[in-house]
This record gives structure tokens, C-alpha cells and sequence, in this order.
């Protein structure tokens, strides 16, 4: 006596069942607090995480400070989000290129700050209490002027690495004036002027005159 194999058949569309979940299954890319990236088939407990991205998908440039960070390696990043570095330079300025070369030799991350018009000297004057430059901030400590030690002191105490750790494509944003430069302002167009009437000529008088007791007429 037969009997109906139905074992293989179900085998199979177990086994297409499990490929159709396998398929709408998502993958979660997870960022440990040590940096570490791991990808799991569960979602982690934060809300903010999010489906790793296909490869495929090319990620978006920016090219803001705060978003420029987030290429930097993990401990290069914690230290530059938590004591950033902006310098404020004038041309012409000997030690403004000092400063400058020492943070780029160094690979610290900064930003530029450049101050050349009386706007930006008033705005500097209220910032730093002079008119010196170089001027320099790590986190909140200030400093005027450039003394090679000074600086390595404080990027030392703050935690920068003493060698580069930037990655080849990283690029320093450009500097921008400390003082938006404000739009210039159209002149305001001159109004036209009410053409003039031409003035008619003196009426000739008829009949005789002082001059001319006939009263001829040419």
C-alpha cells in the first residue's frame, strides 16, 4: 500500500518561507561607545539607531566644521568636539602663519577666523580685550599672540595628538571673516526731472515807440 509523500513538499516551502523572511529581514549598523561598529540582525536599545546603509549608496558630503569631524578618527574626534580650536588671523601677519603652520604640521583640526575691516577689529577688540594677532582659543583658554611652547602646552594639556593623525582626504574649511560682510545697498535711482517749458519771447509791441515815433514794421 502507497502512501502520499508530502514530506518533500512541505520541506520546500518551508525553506521559501524562510528566504522571503530572510530577504525582509533588516540589518542594523550599531556604534559602540568606543567607536566600534558592529551590525546586527536586531535592533539596539538606543531609538536614534538606524538600517546600516547599502553599500551602494554613496554617503553625503558636507562641508560644515561640525560635520567635517565626523571623518576625523574616534579619539582625534572626542578631543576636537570637546576643546575645538579657532584661530584669528590678519594678513601680513608673521605669526598668524606660525600658529597656522604649527596646528596643520601637528594635525589639529581648526577654524580660521580672518580679520581685516574696522568691523572685525571692534568685533576682536570685544572678544579677546585687544586688537592682537594672532589670537587663538582650545575650549575656553584663550591666547594672544603666538609662543611655540604656550601653544604646545595647551594642545598637550587638551588631549591633541603630537603627531598627524588627520586622514589624507581631510580638508581644513576656509577661512571666512569674522564679520559677515554686509550686501552692498543699490543707490536709490534719481528721479526724473519735469521737463521745462521753453519761454515764450517778449510780445512786440504795435504803434509808435520812443525809439520808433513811425511805428514801422519790418
Amino acid at each position: 500500500m502507497s502512501h502520499p509523500t508530502f514530506a518533500p513538499a512541505a520541506a520546500s516551502l518551508l525553506m521559501a518561507l524562510a528566504c522571503v523572511g530572510a530577504q525582509a529581514q533588516s540589518v542594523y549598523r550599531i556604534v559602540g561607545p568606543d567607536g566600534k561598529v558592529t551590525f546586527s540582525d536586531r535592533p539596539p536599545a538606543e531609538t536614534s539607531a538606524q538600517p546600516a546603509r547599502s553599500s551602494a549608496a554613496p554617503a553625503t558630503a558636507t562641508a560644515s566644521p561640525a560635520a567635517a569631524n565626523g571623518a576625523l578618527p574616534y579619539e582625534l574626534r572626542q578631543v576636537a568636539n570637546r576643546y575645538p580650536v579657532t584661530i584669528y588671523t590678519g594678513s601680513d601677519c608673521a605669526p598668524c602663519v606660525s600658529v597656522r603652520n604649527l596646528l596643520t604640521s601637528r594635525g589639529v583640526p581648526y577654524t580660521e577666523r580672518t580679520v581685516a575691516s574696522n568691523e572685525d577689529i571692534t568685533a576682536l577688540q570685544r572678544l579677546s580685550g585687544s586688537s592682537s594677532l594672532p589670537f587663538g582659543t582650545i575650549g575656553g583658554q584663550q591666547l594672544v599672540g603666538f609662543s611655540d611652547a604656550e601653544w604646545i602646552q595647551y594642545l598637550d594639556a587638551a588631549g591633541y595628538p603630537k603627531q598627524s593623525q588627520l586622514p589624507s582626504n581631510y580638508r581644513q574649511p576656509v577661512p571666512t571673516p569674522l564679520v559677515a560682510a554686509k550686501p552692498v545697498e543699490a543707490a536709490p535711482a534719481a528721479e526724473p526731472k519735469a521737463p521745462t517749458r521753453p519761454v515764450p519771447p517778449p510780445p512786440v509791441k504795435d504803434g509808435p515807440t520812443p525809439s520808433n515815433p513811425a511805428g514801422i514794421r519790418f
